[in-house]
């Protein structure tokens, strides 16, 4: 199995060539890359010995912690498929993904508990529970017979050499269970990287993370590039190293990107999706643009890029003939994929499996134009494209122009419905301090063109709506 290797590899070269460097970080809790080997082995081990075999699902619901970072080597040692469960998720949703799974063991962070239990009402056969727990955990927060620690004490392990050398310390913001955190659970350890782990993604947290541990590495959506920029006077930490951060999920606003550079990070936009394991694209740096002024340099960071090196390729094709659009920047298709990094297909569902490919390509439904330099820009998903009289709207597009405007601090748009023209824009804002529509809409009128200015502005108090990803939730 490809994934067994991979983790494999990844962490035991990481044991071997920087077995004493700090793997990982966890309020008082280190590890070092030889302790985190032998823990993965004792854990794959132990998990072999309760009858975890090739195939079978191990679920959990945890959030960035070390147990949960372990499990994503263990398990595929072990053979077995890992599982992350959104945290987010109600008791209903979480039974019917163990249900769906089929999950022969469920690892259950202390804090989700009561989530569990809730979940195992709506089994017939709840699945084998091991407890993770730490000093954290109340008297009494348990639920099966196992907790981690004490599974890890019944697997063995093996030795292993080494040299230290220098690698990353990487700030956990992203959820594990988002894709793996974009894959980097291994990536990390295949750059004998420093794993410091939180439990809440929130601005002061974040900021002493980085302070305290001298990150040099993070990946964020851009919900989380707002909270960095908007924090408090009282929230901040002095960043006194340059930090590298991957964003993805939605184009960054310029006015983010510029103010993320002035704090002290690089940012860096890609774009990727579960389906292709993660970032599929990238925006590789130019040298010529750094010549560039910071507004325009922030622009050319909004662009979605090239193909990752993994995937065989990308390119923006018609979902009808498969053929490449022109590179002008103007002409649309969708994006299409293809390579090892790209789902075999939707687990259970091979009607949806087959609508997602069409002549070995998977089609992503991400509407995008090619520009000159071959580097690849996201207009909309097709789903959001809103169609006005016979003319496609691209909602990013709109959006993007909102965000120019000094007072704007989220935008979304989509379609509402008009007796004539079949739907028109709708925005939906959150702003900082007193802004009127009309002032809205006169932006709008001076920065677009006319058939894309939003009908109606609609003001938002404290955030737009959420999915568990940070993406903004367009049907709630």
């Amino acid at each position: 199995m490809e994934e067994v290797e991979a983790a494999s590899v990844a962490e035991a070269a990481a044991a071997t060539v920087y077995a004493d460097r700090t793997s990982i970080v966890y309020g008082d809790t280190r590890y070092t890359w030889k302790q985190t080997h032998d823990r993965c082995h004792r854990l794959a081990s132990a998990l072999r010995s309760l009858n975890i075999s090739k195939n079978d699902v191990v679920s959990v619901l945890a959030p960035n912690v070390p147990a949960m970072y372990e499990m994503h080597f263990a398990v595929p040692m072990a053979g077995a498929v890992l599982n992350p469960i959104n945290t987010l998720l109600d008791a209903k949703n979480v039974a019917a993904i163990l249900r769906h799974s089929e999950a022969k063991a469920f690892f259950v962070d202390h804090q989700f508990i009561p989530c569990a239990r809730d979940a195992f009402k709506h089994l017939a056969l709840p699945p084998f529970v091991v407890s993770i727990v730490d000093r954290e955990t109340p008297i009494g927060a348990r639920l099966g017979e196992l907790e981690y620690e004490s599974l890890i004490a019944l697997g063995d392990t093996m030795r292993a050499h080494w040299e230290v050398l220098v690698g990353p310390v990487y700030l956990w913001t992203l959820p594990m269970f988002h894709c793996n955190g974009w894959t980097f659970t291994w990536g990390v350890a295949a750059r004998g990287g420093t794993n410091v782990c939180i439990r809440a993604t929130k601005p002061a947290v974040i900021y002493r993370a980085i302070a305290a541990h001298a990150v040099t590495h993070v990946c964020c959506a851009p919900t989380v590039l707002g909270m960095i920029v908007e924090a408090r006077p009282d929230e901040r930490a002095p960043i006194l190293n340059t930090v590298r951060l991957l964003t993805g999920g939605a184009p960054p606003r310029p006015a983010v990107v510029e103010e993320m550079e002035r704090l002290g990070f690089h940012v860096t936009h890609a774009y990727g999706m579960t389906e292709a394991t993660g970032p599929a694209l990238v925006c590789e740096w130019r040298e010529g643009w750094d010549r560039l002024d910071a507004r325009a340099r922030a622009k050319m960071k909004a662009r979605h890029g090239v193909s990752v090196l993994s995937l065989a390729d990308a390119r923006v094709v018609d979902p009808v003939t498969l053929g490449r659009v022109p590179q002008d920047g103007r002409s649309v298709g969708e994006i299409a994929l293809r390579g090892s990094s790209v789902m075999k297909g939707y687990y259970k569902d091979v009607k949806s499996t087959s609508k997602a490919f069409k002549g070995g390509w998977f089609l992503t439904g991400d509407v995008a134009v090619v520009h000159e330099d071959g580097y690849i820009e996201i207009e909309d998903r097709a789903k959001d494209v809103i169609i006005s009289g016979g003319e496609n709207i691209s909602s990013v597009e709109v959006e993007g122009v909102l965000c120019e405007h000094a007072k704007v601090v989220e935008a979304a748009v989509v379609a509402m419905p008009h007796k004539h023209w079949g739907e028109t824009p709708c925005a939906f804002v959150v702003v900082k301090g007193e802004v009127e529509e009309e002032e809205m809409m006169r932006h709008c009128r001076e920065n677009m063109a006319k058939f894309m200015v939003p009908k109606k502005v609609v003001f938002v108090e404290g955030g737009l709506p959420k999915t568990s990803t940070g993406k903004v939730r367009k049907l709630s």
